[in-house]
């Protein structure tokens, strides 16, 4: 019996109640979920190239292999987007020239998902006639950035945090200008840090989650007060039924599925389910058949997290099993000898995985016979990496023969591809002049306003405080500090802070997204920088923030030392550095109760990190600081106008770790 048979899916919706519907966008990580995505009907895919996406341990696509899928969807009326959501290093941008010229001439992908806007600039360059989608990485989490990043990015759409709740999203959808979309996410995994403010990969060796590379230390295990347990690892999103208050929101036009590096069962049975829910909501047995269809699609326990501000969960439960896949048993038996007992039936060509990834026995093991629910398998470890006793195994993915058959199929309807338009010539040079070189000056910020001033210009995390107890004559000489993430409650009151400070005589602000320029009016005669969290790692990404208005920016310090030696030399803007100080591994909306501010966490190597609450948002920091002031005579030559110390205070009971501290100087950003 076919999949369809089972849970059955009715297409039975006018043609104006389809259009109007949101768009269920599915994950692609290889053909075989491409093709699964387009057999469970998708209105969209989305998936990454081999290079430059946020996904680089999916197995991604080349632009040869994409030409024939990309043609067989749209012929089945099936849009295809391409996630360009990487920072773009200014070497790469040649390469991503390139790319996006391809991309244009024979994929004609319908849209293409970015994050740095080096991309808006390359589009433009390029000709390209597909829309562009600002990435949930480029944390665009408050509504009064959406007008302008329509009007001044020409961005189409913009993907939501999956932070938001309902009535945020409602918020963000009442101030949408007519002409932008907006994205959300119904399902898959959760990370324990807000989008685009994680560093905690990079931190161990230039792996950069904003550049697709995370290694997930968010998933391992930590020791608390001598306990262990994997505090800061979440459960999957899963809106599943809530989906039906997005109906009600008009702007939403497109419910989005995590998962480019799962297989083509979840992807097939996501995607079913969530058709069931958005087409055949009302039913009460279309509802319950798509939960069944969620429950069995391989990931990992459900959430609805706090999409209901009423109901809030908690996305982090040290107690549940956090592994990606279906538990189906745990190993018995002695060591030499390993087995399982199944809690489902297993079938030959499943893929199971046994432990964590951090656990030193893990492994992945490919089932060589079906086996049914209560009989027993003897698994076969790789030698050295024999499981411990009741250690997890689940089930991550499957290939059953109704969509085995199916793909194949689809398979055979892939044609050969059609000639491909003429070649676009070659990447433009740059055309803007550098800035006359500065002298270089130091700022040090702090949650606090110094007791007494020096000739160092203070910089300013804004707040309440701070803002109340600097005199008036002090102001104007202060560089203000808004916060990395500005959630939609906090917007009013941070407008009306900076409507204060100006009032006062201030001048001087640091914007940490760029869509923080919505606070302030185009013509107001102020000194505006793009500050760190901005993550700005290339020439073009500059050059677009001078055109909005910037007068200088602060490069992303996650960058290796070939990078931040090269940019002054071709930035439009003058550059600043943090130099050091205390630098986040994340910023976590994730209010759980087993994350206690100022409380040390050991990692499974020893290393201390302690959490800090500011808002409602907690920073996870290490015991270490960065530490480039040796460097600092070779950054000076390079051209660098302002050198940024972060003060943060540090707990009691808190050692820090003495440390080099250069970061990614020497090992570079991967």
């Amino acid at each position: 019996m076919s999949i369809e048979e089972t849970h059955p899916v009715s297409n039975r919706g006018t043609e104006t109640d389809i259009a109007a519907a949101p768009a269920i966008l599915a994950p692609a990580g290889n053909r075989a979920a491409f093709l699964a995505a387009l057999a469970a009907g998708a209105d969209a895919v989305y998936c990454g190239l081999k290079v430059l996406n946020a996904r680089m341990e999916a197995v991604n696509f080349s632009v040869e292999e994409l030409v024939p899928l990309v043609h067989l969807a749209h012929e089945r009326g099936v849009k295809v987007h391409i996630a360009l959501n990487s920072l773009l290093k200014p070497d790469e941008l040649p390469r991503a020239w390139e790319l996006m010229d391809q991309l244009q001439r024979q994929v004609k992908p319908d849209a293409l998902i970015i994050q740095d806007l080096a991309y808006v600039r390359l589009a433009s360059q390029t000709g390209f006639k597909g829309q562009l989608h600002l990435s949930t990485l480029a944390n665009v989490s408050f509504s009064a950035a959406l007008p302008l990043i329509h009007r001044q990015f020409n961005i189409d759409c913009v993907v939501l945090p999956r932070e938001l709740n309902v009535d945020e999203l409602k918020a963000t959808a009442a101030i949408c200008p007519q002409g932008l979309g907006l994205e959300v996410f119904v399902h898959g995994a959760l990370c324990f840090a807000v989008s685009g403010r994680c560093y905690w990969s990079s931190y161990m060796g230039g792996k950069s989650g904003l550049r697709g590379r995370c290694v997930q230390p968010c998933r391992r295990r930590y020791s608390l007060s001598g306990r262990p347990g994997r505090y800061f690892s979440c459960q999957d999103l899963s809106l599943d039924v809530l989906t039906k208050v997005l109906l009600e929101i008009p702007e939403v036009r497109v419910w989005k599925i995590e998962g480019r590096r799962k297989g083509p069962h979840y992807v097939h049975y996501t995607v079913l389910a969530y058709r069931m829910l958005r087409d055949e909501g009302r039913d009460p047995q279309a509802r319950k058949a798509a939960v069944q269809l969620l429950d069995r699609a391989l990931g990992r326990p459900g959430t609805h997290y706090n999409f209901l501000p009423q109901r809030p969960r908690q996305p982090v439960d040290p107690s549940r099993q956090t592994g990606s896949g279906l538990l189906i048993g745990k190993c018995q038996g002695p060591r030499h000898k390993p087995y399982i007992t199944p809690r489902e039936d297993l079938l030959a060509g499943d893929l199971l995985r046994i432990g964590y990834e951090d656990d030193p026995w893990h492994q992945l093991h490919r089932m060589r016979q079906s086996v049914p629910k209560r009989g027993r398998y003897y698994l076969s470890p790789v030698k050295g990496k024999a499981p411990q006793s009741e250690t997890p195994v689940f089930l991550t993915d499957r290939l059953e023969k109704d969509l085995a058959d199916r793909i194949a199929a689809l398979e055979g309807l892939l044609a050969p591809p059609p000639a491909p338009e003429p070649a676009g010539g070659r990447p433009p040079a740059a055309t803007w002049t550098r800035p006359r070189r500065q002298s270089p000056r130091e700022q040090y910020v702090s949650r606090r306003l110094p007791r007494k001033s020096d000739a160092r210009r203070p910089g300013l995390w804004l707040s309440a405080e701070t803002a109340d107890r600097t005199a008036k004559a002090r102001c104007r000489d202060v560089f203000w500090w808004l916060p990395p993430v500005v959630w939609p409650g906090d917007e009013g009151t941070l407008a009306a802070l900076i409507a204060r400070v100006k009032r006062a005589g201030g001048r001087h602000f640091v914007l940490n997204a760029p869509w923080q320029l919505a606070f302030f009016r185009p013509s107001a005669p102020l000194d505006l920088w793009a500050g760190p969290f901005c993550q700005v790692v290339n020439p073009l990404a500059i050059e677009m923030l001078r055109e909005a208005g910037f007068s200088g920016v602060m490069v992303a310090p996650e960058l290796g030392a070939r990078e931040l030696l090269s940019l002054p030399g071709c930035s439009p803007l003058p550059l600043g550095i943090v130099v050091a100080g205390h630098w986040p591994l994340c910023i976590s909306r994730a209010v759980t109760d087993t994350v206690k501010p100022d409380t040390a966490y050991i990692s499974p190597r020893g290393e201390a990190a302690w959490a800090a609450r500011y808002g409602s948002d907690y920073w996870l920091y290490p015991n270490w600081k960065i530490d480039l002031t040796p460097k600092m005579e070779e950054l000076r030559r390079a051209g660098y106008a302002l050198f940024v110390h972060l003060l943060e205070p540090v707990p009691k009971g808190i050692c820090l770790k003495q440390r080099p501290g250069l970061w990614n100087w020497d090992v570079g950003l991967k």
